[in-house]
């Protein structure tokens, strides 16, 4: 049996952070009929910011959505550059400590982009 190591689990409430994404629409919409594909481009949207970040409440920036929905529900983009920003919320009674903000960041071109961390202050 491997030897139990004395490292505390990594917890997602201890870091409030920002992150920079490319997310790859066209193959998480394949075989996804027309009426259905910006919808589901949400979906996977927010499937996606809960996976990478940790958070159970996903929040969309409507400038997101618009980008989203720009060419109509069937033409989704086939690449989509997000920022993921981990918050604390600040409603008292919530029952997250935290939320998920997307954001739409427009690019030029997706050639060589990578995952990038984002300063807290933007």
């Amino acid at each position: 049996m491997a030897p139990k190591s004395n490292k505390k689990a990594r917890s997602a409430i201890d870091e409030i952070v920002s992150r920079e994404y490319t997310i790859h629409l066209h193959k998480r919409l394949h075989g996804v009929g027309f009426k259905k594909r910006a919808p589901r481009a949400i979906k996977e949207i927010k499937k996606f910011a809960e996976k990478a970040m940790g958070t159970t409440d996903v929040r969309v920036d409507s400038g997101l959505n618009k980008h989203i929905w720009s060419k109509g529900i069937r033409n989704v983009p086939f690449r989509v550059r997000v920022c993921l920003a981990r918050k604390r919320n600040e409603d008292e009674d919530a029952a997250n400590k935290l939320y998920t903000l997307v954001t739409h960041v427009p690019v030029e071109s997706f050639k060589g982009l990578q995952t990038v961390n984002v300063d807290a202050e933007s």
